[in-house]
C-alpha cells in the first residue's frame, strides 16, 4: 500500500508538470553548435596527436599497398608471428602478400596480434569507434595483447555525434547493438587510485591509416554510364 501510495505520488507530480507548462526562462541559449573547440590542422593531425597522446601507436599510409609495407615491417620490428583476422577484405589483402595471419576462432594464446577495421575514428578525441556488426565480432577488441586495427581517412570524423551519424548511415539508418569508444590501451585506477596499465583489453593499439582521399576523387570524376 506504501509502494501504491508513492507511486500515485510521483505520477501527481508528472502530470502537474506536464498541465502546467512553464515558460523557457533561456529562449536565446543556442543549443546547436558544437560547445568543442577542433584542434587545429587536419583531422588528420588532430586524431594523431591526440590517439598516441593516450598511448595509441599511429601509423599513416599513403595507399592500401604502402599500409602492407608498412605492416609488415611493424611486424618484424615486433614479432608478430601471426596475427588473427576474421575480415574477408582484410584478409584478402594480406593473402596477396602472402602474410601470414590465421581465423582461427577458439585457441587463443597470449602476446596474441588481431587485426580489424573500424566505423569511425573522431579526431578531437583520439578515439576510435567499433562495433559489433563488424566480421570480427567483439572478441579481437577484447582478446588481444595487440589490436592493430585498419581504418580510411574517409572514417575520419570531428566529434562523436558525426561518428554515430556515419554509422547509423552506414547500416540503413539503424545503430549496431554494440558501439565501443576506444581510447588508446586498456587502463585502470580503481585499486588505490593508481594507475594501471594494461588492465583489461589490448596493451598496444596500433591504427593504419590509409589516404583514400584520392581513391574517392577518382570515383567521383569517373564518367557515368
Amino acid at each position: 500500500m506504501e509502494d501504491s501510495t508513492t507511486r500515485e505520488k510521483i505520477l501527481k507530480k508528472i502530470r502537474k508538470a506536464l498541465t502546467n507548462h512553464r515558460t523557457q526562462p533561456y529562449p536565446n541559449i543556442d543549443w546547436d553548435s558544437n560547445v568543442h573547440v577542433m584542434p587545429e590542422g587536419t583531422m588528420e593531425e588532430a586524431f594523431a596527436k591526440e590517439f598516441t597522446a593516450i598511448g595509441g601507436r599511429f601509423v599513416f599510409c599513403e595507399n592500401e599497398l604502402d599500409f602492407l609495407e608498412q605492416l609488415v615491417q611493424h611486424s618484424v620490428e615486433n614479432g608478430w608471428k601471426k596475427i588473427y583476422c576474421y575480415e574477408e577484405e582484410l584478409c584478402t589483402m594480406l593473402e596477396k602478400v602472402e602474410f601470414p595471419f590465421t581465423r582461427e576462432q577458439n585457441g587463443f594464446k597470449e602476446e596474441m596480434v588481431a587485426i580489424t577495421s573500424c566505423e569511425a575514428l573522431v579526431a578531437r578525441l583520439g578515439s576510435v569507434m567499433i562495433s559489433s556488426r563488424s566480421q570480427s565480432g567483439r572478441r579481437l577488441m577484447v582478446v588481444p595483447t595487440t589490436h592493430v586495427i585498419f581504418a580510411r581517412t574517409s572514417q575520419l570524423v570531428p566529434d562523436v555525434k558525426d561518428a554515430l551519424l556515419l554509422i547509423k548511415s552506414k547500416y540503413e539508418n539503424q545503430l549496431p547493438s554494440f558501439i565501443v569508444s576506444l581510447a588508446g590501451p586498456s587502463r585502470t585506477a580503481d585499486i588505490e587510485k593508481t594507475l594501471v596499465t594494461p588492465a583489461h583489453g589490448p596493451r598496444d593499439i596500433f591504427v593504419f591509416l590509409i589516404d583514400d582521399s584520392e581513391k574517392d576523387l577518382r570515383q567521383a570524376q569517373a564518367p557515368t554510364k
